[in-house]
């Protein structure tokens, strides 16, 4: 049975960069589910599962534009020191959450520290770079068979408010 545009699928999955160093996985977790065309995961990952069947296993690579974008120079700014919460001590390479507009917590990276202020990296830590995924399509619920709360739920998760694999809502 092939996937179609809002079937919920339920995958298994293991990310790794070119050199072949895992950056996520499924593996020992439940299988991530989501809803075709809601946005819950990145592009290239949506389009290798929607050429899929159950049972099928396979391995796809996603360029940056279908995966977490482009790293943007933009997304770097400079925050005094003093607005970070007392005890912390920034350092070069540390990881920080910050607030979103929508009131989602975004992982930001400290690139550099002087006397007054910090210089932060709001890109997403996977923008830019070259995704490797395998697959295996554990399930699909057709769309008329997703019962109508469920198909709700699934309108509340904007491609910005999520993380993870692809963007996934999990």
């Amino acid at each position: 049975m092939a996937v179609e545009n809002n079937d919920k699928v339920k995958i298994h999955y293991t990310g790794k960069f070119d050199d072949g160093e895992v950056f996520d996985s499924s593996e020992g977790r439940e299988p991530l589910e989501f809803v075709i065309g809601k946005g819950m995961v990145i592009p290239g990952f949506e389009k290798a599962v929607m050429e899929m069947n159950v049972g099928e296993e396979k391995t796809v690579e996603i360029e940056p534009e279908d995966g977490y974008g482009p790293r943007m120079e933009e997304l770097k700014q400079e925050v005094p020191k003093d607005s970070l919460p007392e005890g912390i001590t920034p350092e070069v390479g540390m990881m920080l959450s910050a607030q979103g507009p929508q009131g989602q917590m975004i992982p930001v990276k400290v690139v550099e520290v002087n006397e007054t202020n910090i210089k932060i990296d709001l890109n997403h830590p996977l923008a830019g770079k070259k995704l490797n995924f395998t697959v295996k399509l554990e399930e699909v619920v057709k769309a008329a068979d997703i019962p109508e709360e469920e198909k709700k739920e699934g309108d509340a998760c904007a491609p910005s408010d999520c993380s993870g694999c692809g963007g996934g809502c999990h």
